[in-house]
């Protein structure tokens, strides 16, 4: 069974390295930062790259298109990691839309008739046809009748068969993954670790009951913010398959004509979604991490209101500190400031002088003030800010590089609505402020009292703790004592399985060369 699984991977494989290089998706890739093994595979690729005058982004975006679900999500996934694949393929990723036909109504009304075992007619009053459809889920409009009165809501239906299609193409991508870090030497990119992530985040994507949390969780942090809102959660009409939301009502952001037509105030209208969202992170420590103007909508009383919260980041407290001092240090040119955050966070070594690194931090912020505020951008801020701080062996924090990238987004649909948004300005206020509440005197005393908390609860758990070091230390004792043998049966099945491990990766990297040579022979 196990040489089945392995073939099942190789040719399932072969075919996706196929459906990307005969796009040319390779065809720009640097070999000469490339292992010798990955040489010859990359050659092959480019052989079969059709010929095209497409730009390789809308030629990768038909690839992973063809491919399905699991490796669209890849690719946005990854498009969240410049740190992984760089900045060229994280464009031409950006371009990538999560679009796919819609699935059946009568399959739709399958689906909520299975998930509540009642019939349809007594869940949803009506239950009309597909609005949107994405690689995961689509979405229905209905209507529901109960003590509330009758309302329109969103209904999220969970397409068939999706779970076991992304778990035999994440069983393909772990196999690719072991495959790389073994034998391309791509360890130091930690790709089964990626692929641990991707996993970890569609499963929760794939859970309504989740998404419907973070709603309600989220429509709790923002209950006084008078700009912004979400849909509330029906959840009495909420289960793993099916996610039911109060209907909007709105102009959608991406068309600004009609915002224009219905009167808002366009620039208002940028203002509040960059400063909602530095609210959301700095205040609340949780964002919405999918803000493209799809999920961003204006109601009839001028509020943004926000769908969608399949995806969302966290920021610590630690995190949430070190965002706003480095973004109030470049707003006041205090680069020295922004030198120690990064020392006091532990983000950088103590092996390196904070003067060298303040030097390279002012390299970064002196340019943005000769420039105009329309021509400076916080998320490419962040972005140079990440690649200095590579030099002095920072270590990529997953957290900070969503932020930056859901920045990206953020500074897109603001500047979308007014070309001239003074991002800094806009910015300030809702920085200045946080600054202000949690790094002054009310702050410190609060760091004072969680401090407090922290020293009581070890001191209650200290004769558990030693009572627990006693007893490791009887065993190493043991174990230095009686020295640790392995039996002969033991290290034949480690050497078996060692000389197995060898020859499947030879026969793997092979049949896959083979699989390229016969493609290029049936072009």
């Amino acid at each position: 069974m196990a040489i089945l699984g392995s073939i099942g991977h190789l040719v399932r494989l072969a075919r996706a390295g196929f459906v990307l290089a005969r796009e040319g998706v390779f065809s720009n890739v640097d070999a000469a930062g490339l292992p010798p093994a990955a040489r010859l595979p990359l050659s092959l690729a480019r052989l079969i790259a059709r010929r095209s005058t497409a730009p390789r982004s809308a030629r990768l975006a038909v690839a992973i298109g063809r491919l399905g679900p699991s490796y669209v999500k890849l690719g946005q996934f990854l498009a969240t990691r410049p740190d992984l694949v760089g900045a060229t393929i994280v464009r031409d990723l950006e371009f990538l839309q999560d679009r796919m036909k819609p699935f059946a109504q009568n399959v739709a009304e399958l689906q909520v008739t299975s998930a509540f075992q009642r019939p349809l007619k007594d869940v949803y009053t009506v239950f009309g046809p597909a609005v949107a459809a994405a690689s995961i889920a689509q979405v229905h409009k209905a209507k529901v009748s109960d003590a509330l009165g009758e309302r329109d809501v969103a209904v999220k239906v969970l397409r068939p068969g999706v779970q076991s299609r992304f778990a035999r193409d994440l069983s393909d991508m772990y196999a690719a993954a072991r495959f790389a870090e073994r034998f391309f030497g791509a360890d130091r990119l930690r790709p089964v670790e990626v692929v641990a992530t991707l996993e970890r985040s569609v499963r929760m994507e794939m859970d309504f009951r989740l998404e419907a949390a973070a709603a309600s969780e989220f429509s709790e942090n923002i209950i006084d913010d008078p700009d912004f809102r979400i849909p509330s959660v029906d959840w009495e009409r909420t289960t793993k398959e099916i996610l039911t939301l109060e209907w909007i009502d709105g102009i959608p952001l991406s068309n600004v004509e009609a915002l224009r037509a219905a009167g808002h105030d366009l620039p208002r209208l940028g203002r509040i979604v960059v400063q909602s969202f530095l609210r959301h992170a700095l205040r609340d420590g949780f964002f919405h991490a999918d803000m493209h103007q799809g999920n961003l909508f204006v109601d009839d009383q001028a509020r943004l209101v926000a769908v969608d919260f399949g995806i969302t980041g966290r920021l610590g407290l630690k995190e949430r500190r070190f965002l706003a001092e480095i973004l109030y240090g470049f707003i006041t040119r205090n680069y020295r400031r922004v030198a120690e955050v990064h020392f006091e966070a532990g983000y950088v070594p103590d092996t390196f002088s904070i003067e060298d690194f303040s030097q390279a931090v002012r390299a970064i912020g002196e340019p943005i003030h000769s420039r105009t505020a329309d021509q400076i951008s916080m998320a490419r801020l962040l972005t140079l800010l990440f690649e200095i701080t590579a030099i002095f062996e920072m270590k990529t924090r997953t957290e900070l590089v969503m932020l930056q990238k859901t920045m990206v987004v953020v500074e897109g649909v603001g500047r979308s609505l007014d070309p001239k948004l003074d991002l800094w300005s806009t910015a300030e206020p809702v920085v200045r402020s946080w600054i202000e509440e949690n790094l002054g005197p009310k702050g410190k005393i609060e760091d004072l009292g969680r401090n407090l908390v922290t020293i009581a609860r070890f001191a209650n758990d200290l004769p558990n703790v030693l009572i627990r070091g006693e007893r490791m230390i009887e065993k190493l004792e043991k174990l230095s004592a009686n020295g640790l043998e392995l039996s002969p049966k033991t290290i034949e099945k480690m050497e078996m399985a060692e000389a197995r491990s060898a020859r499947s990766g030879h026969y793997a990297l092979w049949a896959m060369v083979v699989l390229l040579a016969l493609a290029l022979f049936w072009r």
